[in-house]
This record gives structure tokens, C-alpha cells and sequence, in this order.
């Protein structure tokens, strides 16, 4: 535009062009040598970043200053209980354990991204269980069933999380009350959650040995274990102390502190609606001599969390009062380096880790924009496909308006996504060319699916809720918990194969909103799925109770399913832990207990269901009680 626009004039500047081709078609050799300049990678095109670092200690307090208000502290909802200061770990130890071989076939924790395990409540090498229970860890010998029993117990002062074991080490997750001051040494004026990290030599499981001990700045936003590194992620929302001061993010190391320097921390220039500081760790979990890898960044609220073998990505809302977005950023991993790479930003919200994937060196999201509501609100879901460097490329947008994404799976080039608001569209979408993702076919049935999961190339298992319209209005009266059968394999007419309805509107299940409660065998055909299942009674009706009727909880455990292509959906039999049917008329619209069956997996051929009470071993073949193990 500037040589347009100069004293050269357009016809001078043509012949130079003309000369220019010209002496270039002399040296390359003639017209059909000449070369054209290659078109730009659309998988590493680079885009401007909004993070940068601080130079100074001055330039971030002045940042806070200017940037972050009181009105920006953000405190989540702690999911963890009632807990207490730290005072250290007591480990009881029990009976003695037996040389025996460890078993080929057990199943293990149900994870997104193989390679890329996921903290839970309950870990099993194939010889032995291992189960927090509050304040507790429990390690259970499993195998053989017959010899079942309780080893020993790890007790804490805070309530555990969860855990990783890695070989023989046992990685425990703990956090400190943050209205608790921290154990450093800091000023009255900041509160400060700590989450804490114990790693046990677990070589005789009936004596295990703390191996080390870290204090991580902040809460746990989320965790992954790759190989023999944790990578823990902690958010701070608390950032200044004496109305001014920066407190900066730190760690301890089996007691030795490391504070991140001011201008080792990124920051984002993107406006955030309140601000924390976000921190990565890397762990060797098997080398306590190895230091801790760790980068920090002053961020926006990171809430969901992605992560393939080689990177993690993080995602923060941001929001004004016109609309919203999701910005994500990409840090890529490799043992104890921690290097962030790149930062992007897609329209509407995320739902959960599965609205995200990598695959071939691009990102794909999934989001929704907008509010569903009952005057009519307009909701967008749409599918973007991201670059390297998170810059959209593809997309797709404007799928079932006025609904909400209920849930995604990606699985190699098709993305699989489940709306709702009063029906539940299945839509089968086509991103096997990045830059034109399309949508092949959809499938509109009653009910929705909170969790798809893969049954195998060409078959899905939806988990979520029947529902039935209501006659009242623009919406669904949600029903009993729902299993289906998906049949894919003609991308543009999905059809549901099968479905199995369990109980009445109440009956719910820790599997709708968290995948680890899901138990699924492609070789066995098994699925089991931990559900509290509530009932109405027809005799408190003068009719037919209307759809809207709330059913009377009557039993929760273990149901297990045979699943197929052939024979559809079936229930095999059902595990509870709980003999006494008068614990569900004390219940009321809540129920709870230290007998929840909360997790399964199997050994061999036998089937473990785990509550914070019992580990109950059945065989697979008819559902035999073989063994159980209370648990203190």
C-alpha cells in the first residue's frame, strides 16, 4: 500500500515489476521454471501471543496495581469436606504380605488419553487395591480373592484427594483448609491454600515409608501422570498481602522453599474478569533427588484441563456482558521441562475435559455460547479446530440452537457431540480436514448422554438420563438413568441399536459427571457402573403418576451389563454393599454412606466393587460373593 501510494507512479512501478519477472525467468531458465513461494503451514502459522513475562518484581506489583481489584479474588467451591491444618502422616501397618506373582489381566482407572493416567479415588496394580476414604488411604491385597484383606492404612490430617501409584510408589494428594494459614512463614494479612503432595515407598505395602513431601502454592486445579512424572497444576487466588505487596508464588521440596522470581512468571494482557496465579509442577515420582520442574503464570480462573502425551492445555472463561469465550493455553511437556508454547482464544465455554482433543498436531474444542433458558434464550454449539500455534483454522458452528452441549468425544477424525433440551441429538462431525470440518448426520431421540464412550470404531455407549417433553411448558422432565448403544458406522444416519432404562426420575449415577466410575471391557462385553436408583410408587397416586413424580430411593450398588453389537444392552446382576433396605427411608432426596459404591474394576475373573466401608469381591461369571474386607 505505501508504494502505491509513493511518487513512483503505477505505470513506473509495473514496468519495474515486468523487469523484475524478467530478469528472474533469465536466471531461473524460462517462464516454466518459475518458481511460486510456498503457501504458509495452516498447522504452524504463528500467532501473536497475549502472555509475556514480567522483567521486575516493580512491573508485576505495578500490573496488580493497575490491573487487579479486590472484586477479581475468585474462591472456588471446595469439594473436599471439612479439613484441618497439616501434622503430618501415621501409618498403621497390618498383616504380612505373600510373594504372588501379579496377575496379566486387571483392568485399570478409565482415562481420555492412553499413556496419560488420571488421579482417582482408587488404584489397583493387580495384587493389591489401593482406596482413599477421607483422611485415609487404604491398601486392600486383592489377589487371590480368597485371601483378601487389609494390609495397612496411610492416615493424614487433611482429606485426601486422590492418588497415583507408580510401581512402588504411592502418590497421595492432600490440601491445607485455606482459612487455615499456611505452614510458612507469611504475613497474617493472606490466606494461602497449600496442596500437598506425599510420596510413599510402597515396596512392602505393609509398612509404607514416606519417601517426600511438597507444599504447592494454591489448590489443585487438576493433575496428570505420565511416565514416572506428576504434573500437578495449582491455582492462587489470593495475590497481595499488606494492601500492596506481591506474594509470589512458591514450593517447598521435602522442606527447602523455592520462590518463582517476578520475572520468571508469565502474564496474559487479554482483560480477565479476576485474576490468580496458575502454577505447574513436574514430579519424578521414582528420583526424590531430581528437582522439581515448575512454571507460573498470572492468569484468568483455569478451570478445565486437557492434556496429551506432549502437552497440556489449559483452559481460563473470560466474559463481558455481551459475550463470552474460552482462552486456552498450551504448554508443551517433556519430563521435567515445562515450556509454554502458545495461547489461543475460541467463542462460548467449555463443558468438561472431553470437549478437547489432540490429534496430528491440532487442537479441536468444543463450546457452547449463550444460556439456555425457558423465554426463549439463544444458545450456539459449535466445533473449532486449532493450529499449532491455537489459531483457528476450521470450524463449524451453529449446531441445535437453544440447547446445551451435554457431552463430546472425539474419536480419531469424527467428533461425536450431545445436546439437549428437551430431545437428545446425536451429531456425527467430520474433522478429517482440519480446515473444513462438517457435519455428516445427527440423530434426534429422547433423553441425552452425559458420557459417550468408545465401544469401538464404529459404536458408542451413551450414559445419561431418559426424559419425557413436558406438557407445561418448553422443556423435559429428566427420568431414570439411561444406557445406549450407538451404531456409527454409517456417519450419515446414526441410529441407537439398543438402551436400557433403570429406574424412575431421581435414580442417578457418579458416572453421569465422572468417567472414572466407569468400568467398560471390550474383550468381556462388560460394563459396570456404580448407580442409586430411586422408584415411584404407584399406590400414592389416584393415577398415572405424572412425569414429573420424584421416585423413593430403594437401592444403590454395582450394576453390571453385557454389552454388544448383537445382543444390544443387558443387565447380568448388580453388587451392593448395603444389607439393610431401612438406610434408603432415612435418606429423603439425598442419599449417602460410607457403603456408596463408588468405583469397580476387575482381577482375573473377578469382580472388586469399592465403597469407603468395603471392598466386595464377586466372580464375573454369575456375580458369587467370594470375599469382602471392611475397611476402618
Amino acid at each position: 500500500m505505501t508504494i502505491l501510494n509513493s511518487p513512483i507512479g503505477r505505470g513506473r512501478l509495473l514496468s519495474y515489476a515486468f523487469m523484475g519477472v524478467l530478469i528472474g525467468v533469465l536466471i531461473m531458465g524460462g517462464v516454466g521454471n518459475l518458481i511460486t513461494p510456498p503457501a504458509p503451514d495452516p498447522l504452524i502459522t504463528e500467532f501473536p501471543s497475549s502472555l509475556q513475562r514480567f522483567v521486575s518484581y516493580n512491573q508485576l506489583k505495578t500490573f496488580v496495581e493497575e490491573t487487579v481489584s479486590d472484586s477479581s479474588y475468585y474462591y472456588p467451591s471446595w469439594g473436599w469436606g471439612t479439613m484441618r491444618s497439616p501434622k503430618g502422616a501415621q501409618v498403621l501397618e497390618s498383616a504380612a504380605d505373600a510373594a504372588v506373582a501379579a496377575p496379566g489381566d486387571y483392568s485399570t482407572t478409565n482415562i481420555q488419553v492412553e499413556g496419560v493416567d488420571e488421579a482417582d479415588l482408587v488404584k489397583t496394580d493387580g495384587l493389591y487395591i489401593y482406596i482413599v476414604s477421607d483422611y485415609a488411604v487404604h491398601i486392600v491385597r486383592a489377589y487371590p480373592p480368597e485371601e483378601a484383606e487389609l494390609v495397612s492404612t496411610i492416615t493424614f490430617d487433611q482429606m485426601v484427594q486422590n492418588i497415583y501409584v507408580d510401581d512402588d510408589k504411592l502418590i497421595a494428594m492432600t490440601m491445607d483448609d485455606p482459612w487455615v494459614y499456611s505452614t510458612w512463614s507469611i504475613p497474617d494479612e493472606i490466606w494461602v491454600e497449600t496442596t500437598k503432595v506425599h510420596i510413599y515407598d510402597i515396596s512392602d505395602r505393609t509398612a509404607p515409608a514416606l519417601d517426600r513431601s511438597i507444599n504447592a502454592d494454591g489448590y489443585t486445579v487438576n493433575s496428570r501422570m505420565i511416565g514416572d512424572y506428576v504434573y500437578l497444576v495449582t491455582q492462587r487466588s489470593d495475590i497481595t498481602y499488606n494492601e500492596d505487596e506481591v506474594w509470589l508464588p512458591r514450593f517447598t521440596d521435602d522442606g527447602a522453599t523455592t520462590v518463582v522470581e517476578a520475572d520468571m512468571i508469565y502474564y496474559t494482557n487479554v482483560t480477565e474478569p479476576w485474576y490468580s496465579f496458575t502454577n505447574i509442577l513436574a514430579i519424578n515420582v521414582q528420583d526424590p533427588d531430581e528437582q522439581i520442574g515448575y512454571e507460573s503464570f498470572l492468569l484468568g480462573p483455569s478451570s478445565t484441563l486437557y492434556a496429551s502425551r506432549e502437552n497440556i492445555y489449559l483452559t481460563s472463561p473470560s466474559w463481558d456482558w455481551m459475550s463470552e469465550s474460552t482462552n486456552v493455553y498450551k504448554i508443551t511437556i517433556d519430563g521435567r521441562s515445562i515450556e509454554f508454547t502458545a495461547d489461543g482464544t475460541v467463542p462460548g465455554r467449555v463443558l468438561n475435559q472431553f470437549s478437547m482433543d489432540e490429534r496430528d498436531g491440532y487442537f479441536r474444542i468444543a463450546v457452547t455460547s449463550g444460556h439456555v433458558s425457558r423465554n426463549g434464550a439463544v444458545t450456539s454449539n459449535d466445533v473449532y479446530v486449532l493450529n499449532a500455534s491455537l489459531g483457528i483454522v476450521g470450524s463449524v458452528t451453529g449446531l441445535a440452537p437453544g440447547e446445551d452441549i451435554y457431552s463430546v468425544r472425539f474419536m480419531g477424525d469424527r467428533c461425536y457431540m450431545v445436546t439437549f433440551k428437551k430431545v437428545d441429538p446425536l451429531f456425527t462431525i467430520d474433522i478429517a480436514d482440519p480446515e473444513n470440518p462438517k457435519v455428516l448426520g445427527k440423530l434426534k431421540i429422547p433423553g441425552y448422554s452425559d458420557y459417550l464412550h468408545p465401544y469401538d470404531e464404529n459404536t458408542l455407549i451413551g450414559i445419561g438420563k431418559e426424559s419425557v417433553e413436558a406438557e407445561e411448558g418448553d422443556f423435559a422432565w429428566y427420568q431414570g438413568v439411561k444406557i445406549s448403544l450407538f451404531d456409527v458406522s454409517d456417519v450419515e444416519n446414526p441410529r441407537e441399536l439398543a438402551k436400557i432404562e433403570i429406574g424412575d426420575r431421581g435414580t442417578d449415577s457418579p458416572a453421569l459427571d465422572d468417567h472414572k466410575a466407569v468400568l467398560f471391557s471390550r474383550e468381556r462385553n462388560l460394563l459396570v457402573i456404580p448407580i442409586t436408583v430411586a422408584e415411584v410408587d404407584e399406590d400414592d397416586y389416584s393415577g398415572t403418576p405424572p412425569d414429573s413424580a420424584h421416585g423413593e430411593y430403594v437401592y444403590q450398588g454395582a450394576y453390571v451389563f453385557h454389552v454388544s453389537r448383537e445382543d444390544g444392552i443387558e443387565v447380568t446382576g448388580r453388587v451392593t454393599h448395603i444389607d439393610d433396605p431401612e438406610t434408603f427411608l432415612k435418606s429423603g432426596y439425598y442419599f449417602d454412606s460410607d457403603l456408596f459404591v463408588e468405583r469397580s474394576l476387575y482381577i482375573e475373573d473377578n469382580l472388586y466393587t469399592i465403597s469407603q466401608g468395603m471392598v466386595k469381591v464377586n466372580a464375573l461369571a454369575d456375580l458369587t460373593e467370594i470375599a469382602s474386607v471392611p475397611l476402618p
